[in-house]
């Protein structure tokens, strides 16, 4: 017997559709969202829009403002260049105690990127890039570093949309992974620290 769909379910598609939009630049930053126009397009109630809406509000992925429809932010190079600035530290942090070991969720993430098809949207390839990145720093045991980490979560999610026209070749970025992994492991810690910082040294306006 199929149970009715909970109106929890119909919130979590709808910010599931609209979350894969925004990681794939179909949504550009400032493109607002109505509340009305979603619920037409997608024959769901406004109040499920809403509830969809603030999901992603709370990720970081949406913005929302008083009087404002909720949008998707504007992420410059410059936020960008900062947020490269914090995150270095931190992913040098997983580099020296990571060193010298495989990371299993790590390849496993590596491994699901490599299996997507050409036609994958990119929001395929943001979300294994982010679960590889945070594998590597919840492998370091360190709840504290993986909060610190996690607050950057959005904005690098938002920052990754821009590679999709960089890596217009997805197994450029699939081997890149892997040596980045391959550093790791290997080690010894002042090598693996290295590989990290040159794989993160790369401007948003390429690769990295």
């Amino acid at each position: 017997m199929t149970l009715p769909l909970r109106p929890v379910s119909t919130v979590g598609a709808l910010a599931d559709a609209l979350r894969s939009r925004v990681l794939s630049g179909e949504i550009p930053p400032g493109t607002p969202l109505p509340e009305q126009e979603l619920a037409a397009s997608y024959g769901v109630a406004r109040p499920t829009v809403r509830e969809a809406l603030a999901v992603l509000v709370h990720e970081g992925l949406l913005r929302r403002e008083r009087n404002r429809s909720a949008y998707v932010p504007e992420v410059t190079i410059s936020d960008l260049d900062d947020l490269m600035y914090v995150r270095r530290p931190l992913e040098d942090l997983m580099a020296g105690a990571v060193a010298g070991r495989r990371v299993p969720r790590a390849e496993a993430a590596l491994h699901r990127m490599a299996a997507l098809p050409a036609s994958a949207p990119w929001s395929e390839s943001v979300a294994e890039h982010m679960a590889l990145h945070e594998a590597l720093i919840e492998a370091v045991g360190s709840p504290r570093l993986e909060r610190l980490y996690g607050v950057l979560a959005a904005e690098t999610r938002l920052g990754l949309v821009r590679l999709r026209e960089v890596y217009t070749d997805r197994d450029v970025l699939i081997a890149e992974h892997r040596d980045l992994l391959d550093a790791i492991a290997e080690g010894p810690a002042d090598s693996a620290r290295a590989a990290v910082a040159a794989h993160l040294s790369h401007s948003w306006g390429g690769r990295h």
